[in-house]
């Protein structure tokens, strides 16, 4: 365990001290937020971000562990483990390296060359390999045996070539030479299947690409992948300076050659070599080794895949909160009707119909006076609105009602659908709302999720939310760890009210799972609102492990102790009665004081269980209690007359939502039902390595009409204000002009025209490269 954490030390640059203690906690039963917030003597300050990739690191090299132990023992019940091997198999840091040195003990089925040994052949493959002058005809004469079943020279001559195929194929350091070879040359090749050009329109721009392995950007990948899986595209891994004619020998050859010092110099068996070398390469190696690589630059992919996932919904979870005021939700529909639901300022359901103000019904009057008489009776304050169908038109709908009753003082908001239907037919919606009806329970989560977008997108799965890239691609058991690491730290970050939060809310709580989530709703309908954290101990199933990881998210506003309201920790409260002792003040009068908190040496206040940081963390909290670290909230203003994608002109500008972002770019809500992309390269003036170093989801942006496609419903903006519609078009037809100028080209002549210049190309060519499968392909 010593070398787990010295190397998890050296990945997050840290003394092995602190991931020693990180890790004692978090097997004690202890959860990341809690360390982070609670824990940080322990862990030398560890935050929330390094104590995740700590975990996960933690759970590879414990499965590296397990693994190394496991092949340790199956090759000493073998009796082949010699000194250098266990040596190899000891200092081997990668499962990939272990299974490579694994390979020639491992269990496996009866393969030719096991066959051939059987047979006796071993000798026959041996001279041949050691001593190439020996004739193989006239050698392999010796060893025919109707009983062995060799009946001729030739099925002789087979078997010893099986025996060294195996033996060339399971050695670990070629292995590891031939593997590093193909990352730094080889080429990934994609090619549409013929007949399949129509069915696979939106992948073409793979019908004819060519890249390196090793530069191939995640969301390309996975393109690619997706490609391959439907049918459309085949894949293959080749080397740059490959020959084209099978007949060549193959640069991997020439490695496999040299590293069994095999050179064709006329003697009798150099013919023979040479084609076991072939052989191996072409039967045995490059199928291993492609499945492999690409294998590799999968799961590569699906990691950056889930990071882009879990980033963009760490972003709308902390999106800036309406506030918990009265809000009218409206689930926008055509021939079935708007749904139509009011909740009060703590999100309870208080009323709810359905309106049919758009086509066929037309009932525009009807629905502005139903709606009128819902905010009047209801003291409504915000109005959400879905963004799926009849959105815009349900958009002009309130903006009509705002004009008529200004006395209303009602602000709208365009919100994002994705996931209410999900909930709508969960079994927790079910049991929040028995007798109503699944459409309006869509409504209610549209109103709530403008209110406070965190507790009431907690009760979605987070996959269905629909802010990731391929996220139906990729591993979906890391995916769904990694975005439910999110959301708990996401929650935990903000803190949960145990007098208003639901059961799903709670269930994210550090240390809370869905029976004590359920429990302290229970005790909270029976007893009434909690009057302290103390109180949280009489919750049945609540113990004093669980309580001391819970009790600081938790928050009890207007409660018996002003502490309660804060994230400062009950078993700290000491700390902050000692502050208030020396100074002869009560706890509540120190709350706010920020001139007197900022004149407090926090070294005065420590004692052996709290030191520095912690006492530091009080001080901070006291200034500002219960601070929620999310942003402002503010209303997007979409244009009026822009409702539909038709209504688009080139060099608009406007203004939109950050509904995603991808590697490859942002995408924008600018009220068409159809988001724009912003290409990387038309983020900024500046250059570009990540998006998410300059938006966010949610983000209200301000961006450019650069390119319209309505038939294809495809929109290229840009968040450059100077470029111009006309300019990125003739840019664009350039690269297309010198593509049929000067042909296809090879591999590499074509990688190198797509690759140094790419980042200093306009907006166009990139809109070019990407548009065509990016906002397709995304779900």
């Amino acid at each position: 365990m010593e070398i787990i954490f010295q190397r998890i030390a050296e990945e997050l640059n840290v003394r092995t001290a602190q991931v020693v203690s990180a890790v004692n906690l978090l097997d004690d039963g202890a959860t990341v937020p809690f360390v982070a917030r609670y824990r940080k003597e322990a862990t030398g300050g560890l935050d929330d971000t390094q104590l995740r990739v700590l975990e996960e690191r933690l759970r590879y090299l414990r499965e590296l562990e397990d693994r190394r132990a496991t092949i340790l023992n199956s090759i000493r019940e073998q009796d082949k483990l010699t000194p250098e091997l266990e040596k190899d198999i000891l200092d081997a840091d990668t499962k990939t390296r272990l299974e490579d040195l694994y390979l020639p003990y491992k269990p496996k089925r009866r393969t030719k060359g096991q066959i051939a040994v059987e047979a006796g052949l071993e000798p026959l493959a041996d001279k041949l390999f050691e001593q190439p002058d020996t004739d193989p005809e006239t050698e392999a004469a010796g060893y025919v045996s109707a009983d062995k079943g060799i009946a001729d020279t030739k099925a002789a001559l087979e078997g010893a070539r099986y025996i060294l195929m195996e033996r060339f194929s399971e050695n670990a350091e070629l292995l590891g030479k031939l593997r590093n070879m193909l990352w730094e040359e080889g080429i990934l090749s994609s090619r549409g299947i013929e007949g399949k050009e129509e069915e696979g329109a939106k992948f073409r721009d793979y019908f004819e690409h060519d890249e390196a392995i090793k530069n191939v950007p995640s969301h390309r990948m996975l393109a690619i992948l997706r490609g391959r899986n439907e049918g459309v595209l085949q894949s293959s891994l080749k080397l740059a300076n490959e020959p084209e004619s099978r007949l060549e020998t193959h640069p991997c050859e020439g490695v496999v050659a040299d590293f069994y010092d095999i050179v064709h110099q006329g003697r009798a068996a150099d013919k023979w070599l040479k084609d076991v070398v072939r052989w191996t390469w072409r039967i045995k190696l490059l199928p291993q080794l492609e499945t492999e690589l690409m294998g590799t630059v999968r799961e590569s992919a699906e990691e950056e895949a889930i990071k882009v996932f879990a980033k963009n919904l760490k972003d709308l979870l902390l999106a800036a909160p309406a506030g918990l005021r009265p809000t009218l939700g409206l689930d926008p529909g055509l021939r079935t009707g708007t749904k139509v639901a009011v909740v009060d300022g703590t999100g309870k359901l208080v009323e709810h119909t359905t309106i049919f103000p758009h086509a066929p019904q037309r009932q525009w009057k009807e629905a502005l006076g139903t709606l009128a008489t819902l905010c009047l009776t209801h003291g409504v304050e915000l109005v959400s609105i879905g963004n799926g169908t009849a959105s815009r038109e349900t958009d002009r709908l309130v903006a009509e009602l705002m004009r008529a009753y200004p006395k209303l003082g009602l602000t709208k908001i365009v919100v994002s659908e994705a996931g209410a239907s999900v909930y709508s037919a969960s079994e927790l919606a079910a049991r929040e709302f028995p007798d109503l009806d699944v459409s309006i329970r869509g409504a209610v989560s549209i109103a709530r999720r403008l209110q406070d977008p965190l507790a009431e997108l907690v009760k979605i799965e987070p996959k269905a939310i629909g802010v990731g890239q391929y996220q139906h691609d990729v591993s979906q058991t890391q995916l769904s760890r990694s975005l439910e690491a999110v959301v708990e730290d996401c929650v935990n970050a903000v803190g949960v009210d145990v007098n208003s939060a639901s059961s799903a809310l709670l269930t994210r709580v550090s240390g809370l799972n869905r029976t004590l989530a359920d429990n302290i709703v229970a005790f909270r309908d029976r007893n009434g609102a909690f009057k302290s954290r103390e109180q949280l101990k009489d919750v049945e199933r609540m113990g004093a492990k669980t309580f001391e990881q819970a009790a600081g998210f938790l928050r009890i506003m207007n409660g018996d102790n002003p502490l309660d309201a804060s994230a400062v920790h009950p078993e700290t409260y000491s700390v902050v009665e000692k502050i208030g002792g020396r100074f002869e003040r009560d706890v509540r009068s120190l709350i706010g004081d920020s001139g007197f908190l900022k004149a407090l040496d926090p070294k005065e206040y420590t004692d052996e269980a709290f030191g520095v940081p912690t006492v530091t963390d009080i001080i901070a909290e006291l200034d500002k209690p219960g601070r929620d670290p999310r942003p402002e909230f503010k209303a997007p203003e979409f244009d009026d007359s822009v409702v539909k994608i038709s209504d688009l002109k080139l060099n608009m500008e406007l203004e939109g939502v950050v509904t995603n972002v991808t590697n490859f770019g942002a995408f924008v809500d600018v009220g068409v039902h159809q988001d724009g992309l912003v290409h990387i390269s038309a983020l900024s003036e500046n250059f570009v390595k990540d998006p998410a170093e300059v938006v966010k989801a949610g983000d209200i942006v301000k961006v450019k009409v650069m390119e319209v496609d309505v038939s294809r419903k495809r929109i290229g903006l840009s968040m450059r204000m100077k470029d111009k519609a006309e300019e990125v078009a003739e840019a664009r037809q350039q690269p297309r002009r010198e593509r049929s100028a000067g042909g296809a080209g090879k591999p590499q002549q074509k990688q190198q025209a797509r690759g140094g210049n790419r980042q200093k190309e306009k907006a166009a060519g990139s809109f070019a490269d990407l548009f065509a499968n990016a906002k397709k392909l995304r779900k």
